[in-house]
Parts: structure tokens; sequence; C-alpha cells
């Protein structure tokens, strides 16, 4: 037998409440019918859950950081929810209701740690774990790129390749948890724009035999930091 229930509390036993500072706070969205709201975040979506099938969201074509959102059945009186995780390991909860004229259809998404209160937990989470990225987090290696960026120091001086006016240079070589960071810089030094059409990483073998069948192992980055698709004549 149980005893009786006196104070509205369902769990018993071991089990602890749940306090609001352990709570992520909600962000009101309001959606409609005939109308679709769009939400920008600081970095792509990895994922989206819907609390009800009145919704529906998708990424932007094209885009990996917006998500659209609209109604699937008019005037639903029901209040629902939508979660989603970004690639920099945020975690973003809404409280979604129905508006006929929403008064926000286009929302920018701030990429901040805290939100200066010393009784509540941020509003996005910054510990969600990436499976590409082992044990570190998303936030951390994220962190890690703009500091070795903005500090912008040469540690190797002799690793890179020049052809045609355009020179590519190892700057520096990082290691933290298992994870390798490149510096890297291009050069053009020429007056003509140089379009970067991809970059590749290989682990080669240095000395290959006669008759030996050359070993190519393809490495894909797992993150990139202020990655340039176009260099300018005389500019890096």
């Amino acid at each position: 037998m149980y005893p009786q229930q006196e104070d509205g509390d369902l769990y018993h036993g071991l089990s602890r409440k749940l306090t609001f500072d352990r709570m992520i706070p909600p962000y009101g969205l309001e959606v409609t019918y005939d109308k679709t709201t769009h939400i920008i975040f600081p970095s792509a979506v990895r994922y989206v859950d819907l609390g009800s099938p009145n919704l529906i969201a998708g990424k932007a074509d094209g885009s990996e950081n917006v998500i659209r959102v609209k109604a699937t059945r008019k005037n639903f009186r029901e209040e629902t929810n939508m979660s989603v995780i970004t690639e920099s390991g945020s975690f973003y909860t809404f409280n979604v209701k129905y508006a006929d004229e929403p008064l926000l259809l286009n929302i920018e998404m701030a990429d901040f740690i805290n939100d200066g209160s010393e009784v509540n937990r941020p509003n996005n989470a910054l510990d969600i774990y990436l499976k590409e990225l082992g044990s570190e987090s998303p936030k951390l290696v994220h962190l890690i790129s703009k500091a070795i960026h903005k500090d912008n120091r040469r540690h190797i001086k002799h690793i890179g390749s020049k052809a045609f006016g355009i020179q590519y240079l190892l700057r520096g070589l990082y290691t933290h948890n298992g994870l390798l960071y490149f510096h890297t810089q291009v050069k053009n030094t020429s007056n003509v724009p140089y379009e970067v059409d991809f970059v590749t990483f290989k682990i080669v073998d240095k000395k290959v035999l006669k008759r030996t069948a050359i070993q190519e192992q393809v490495i894909f980055p797992l993150r990139a930091y202020n990655y340039a698709t176009a260099v300018a004549g005389k500019k890096d």
C-alpha cells in the first residue's frame, strides 16, 4: 500500500523532483497556417523534434541553419513544443501555439553562453556532445578554432606549396583531446582573384618502391573555421 496523496507530487521513494534551476527556459513561438515562420540559428541544425502533428518543420532549401515552421491545420488550440540541436552543441526549445497573425515571422537566435541570471540555466545548453567529435564539446572545438585564428601565430615555417602565384602554408598544428587542429593560410600574390574549388586532406606514402601500389587515405575534416572560398588578388 502507498501513503495517501496529499501534496500533488506523483513521485515516491528515491525519485528526486526536478527543480526550476534545472530547467532550460523555452521560447514562445507563434505559427499560422497561411504563413511560414523562419528561425535562423548561429550554426547548422542537426536535430529537430516536433511535439505535435499540428506542426511541420524542415531546413530551408540550400541552407543548413534556417528552419521553416508552419501549422498543418488551422486554429489548433493545444499548445505544443519544438526542440532543436545545432552543430555547435546548443539546445533550443520552444513552446508553440497557433495565432492568426504571428507577431514574429523571421527570428534570429543569438548564440550566447548565459543570460546573466544566477539562478537559471543558460537559454541554450552547451554540454550536448555530437557523435563525430567523440568526448569533445562542440562549443570548445569552436572556441579553440576561434582562438587559433585570432592569435594567428606561425609556429611552422617550412611546410607549404607555391605555384602560379598561389601559396598554401601550414602555420601551426595543435592537438586537444584527440583532435588535430590545422592552421593554414592561402596567399595570392597575383592580380587575379583565386577561387578555392575544394580542399582535401590525405595520408599518402612518402616513399614508394617500384611495382608497389600507392596507399592513400582521405581524411574528412570535422569542422572548419573561417573557411575561405575565394582569395582576392594580392590578398591572403
